[in-house]
């Protein structure tokens, strides 16, 4: 289900302990199978590790759901997807930092290969990312989906927000998150671990949730990619044109 890698190199694994951040609003109904994958990893790697949720503000179950899975639950309302993964960070005891999204299932040997990355001296990375039944969406909403991917993972080389990974240093030394930007954090997130070294997208590729794809249209989501456009001056300096990402349509 997950994915398989091999026991990692037990020399890297004896020197990385692993700091798993999950920001999580309303996220009931995806996290547990995400939590779930991540305690598969850490259990086949045979990791030092620990399951951060940082809870921002949810109305739903999010938290109790973590705390019985048995992560270290961190209650926050800040609805700034940046503060929110800088909380987990700041709590963060282990060197190494890997942040992933609440509806997001990462295959073990995604996991070894970004500690081999760090391993190797890398400043850090993301991986490459599907979406499932990406067949079943309307053909428009396909087509959205592998322009972006294409735009951001190869032609930049930025890591997608689902999936990152870096050294806590390197993570303190550039100031975590900009928490003035309310979206694209992962880009300027990339380019920050580009200023100081090597940067790496892995595989095998995580698997994300295609929900925005399927509750939103094609217009909304449209309106949503033009932000930049729309706003090059203040862009992704406050909520507007950001519901997609800050607002529940489920």
């Amino acid at each position: 289900m997950y994915g398989e890698g091999s026991i990692i190199n037990q020399e890297v694994a004896e020197s990385t302990g692993v700091s798993f951040v999950i920001p999580a609003h309303n996220e009931q109904r995806y996290l547990p199978a995400t939590i779930r994958a991540i305690r598969h990893d850490i259990q086949q790697l045979k990791l030092t590790a620990e399951i951060i949720v940082v809870n921002d503000a949810s109305t739903d179950n999010t938290a109790t759901i973590a705390a019985e899975l048995g992560t270290r639950v961190i209650d926050v309302s800040l609805r700034n997807i940046g503060a929110v993964r800088n909380a987990g960070a700041a709590a963060a005891k282990y060197p190494s930092l890997i942040f992933v999204d609440a509806d997001t299932i990462v295959p073990t040997g995604t996991v070894q290969q970004s500690l081999e990355t760090l391993a190797d001296g890398f400043a850090g990375g993301g991986a490459h990312v599907e979406i499932p039944n990406r067949y079943e969406l309307f053909f428009l909403k396909r087509w959205m989906y592998y322009a972006v991917v294409i735009v951001w993972q190869y032609v930049f080389g930025w890591a997608a927000g689902c999936y990152m990974f870096c050294r806590k240093e390197h993570f303190d030394a550039f100031g975590g998150f900009d928490e003035q930007y309310y979206a694209a954090e992962e880009m300027f997130f990339s380019q920050q671990l580009k200023n100081i070294g090597n940067f790496r997208l892995v595989r095998p590729a995580v698997l994300t949730s295609a929900r925005k794809l399927k509750t939103y249209s094609v217009w909304e989501l449209s309106r949503f990619l033009l932000v930049p456009l729309t706003q090059p001056f203040s862009m992704f300096q406050n909520t507007k044109g950001l519901e997609i990402l800050y607002e529940d349509k489920r």
